[in-house]
């Protein structure tokens, strides 16, 4: 679990497709002064671009770390696109004392995005995304929690009909990631609030129960009943105060 604060921006060092296990491994080099491997342990999780991954191996000093890669990660994220000194964001997985700075992060990215568009507004950027995958959007609600390479961030805007949303990144944040950095074009990991998917999970399974007891309409025959119930009581409410 992580905060989507992120602690550190690494380099990567190399992406090894075909490491010594047969599979891909990816080694970031950190700064001399990084504190983020003092308490570093093998099997460690570390988030990378908002990506979950277990420490395979690390050097202290100069500090450096790899993690390996699985094939269903390299399908759902862009790491597999990332080259020598690309820049990633790098944050340790929380610990009971942590101060909840973002969000509840999980590391598990959902799908990738695209910028479309970065806008200056003042000191701060407005940036505009379009996902690959369209039925995330229905997680995405203005003023809610979004992950985009592992940095929780702010929804300022979302249309659901052209399928993006817009963060916006003040002067001090533009600093401290990577998504600053990068162009209309780039690609970002994504991760939507975990709390919509359990929401969704829960009301699909309440109102299947309903539709057990309801009969021909299911769940939504019911919801539709209680809905025009409150709307007649609204009405009659209103058409009472009227006379």
């Amino acid at each position: 679990m992580f905060t989507g604060i992120v602690e550190e921006i690494g380099v990567v060092a190399e992406l090894n497709p075909q490491d010594s296990t047969g599979g891909t491994s990816l080694t970031i080099s950190l700064p001399s002064t990084s504190q983020l491997l003092t308490d570093c342990h093998l099997g460690d999780s570390i988030a990378v671009n908002g990506v979950c991954l277990t420490v395979t191996t690390f050097t202290p000093s100069p500090p450096s770390f790899t993690v390996g890669i699985a094939p269903e990660t390299l399908r759902l994220t862009d790491l597999g696109a990332l080259t020598t000194s690309s820049r990633v964001n790098l944050e340790r997985a929380v610990r009971a004392d942590t101060r909840m700075g973002g969000h509840f992060v999980q590391g598990h990215v959902d799908t990738v995005c695209t910028i479309l568009k970065m806008t200056p507004d003042g000191n701060a950027v407005t940036i505009r995304f379009a996902p690959k995958n369209k039925e995330v959007l229905r997680y995405v609600v203005y003023k809610g929690f979004i992950a985009l390479d592992g940095t929780s961030l702010t929804v300022t805007k979302v249309n659901d009909e052209e399928g993006w949303w817009e963060v916006m990144l003040i002067a001090y944040t533009q600093e401290k990631v990577v998504i600053a950095g990068k162009k209309v074009g780039d690609t970002v990991n994504v991760e939507v609030d975990m709390t919509a998917k359990y929401v969704e999970k829960s009301l699909t399974g309440y109102l299947a129960g309903l539709g057990k007891e309801g009969g021909e309409g299911g769940g939504l025959g019911l919801l539709e009943k209680m809905v025009e119930s409150i709307v007649e009581k609204k009405l009659a409410s209103a058409g009472s105060s009227s006379s």
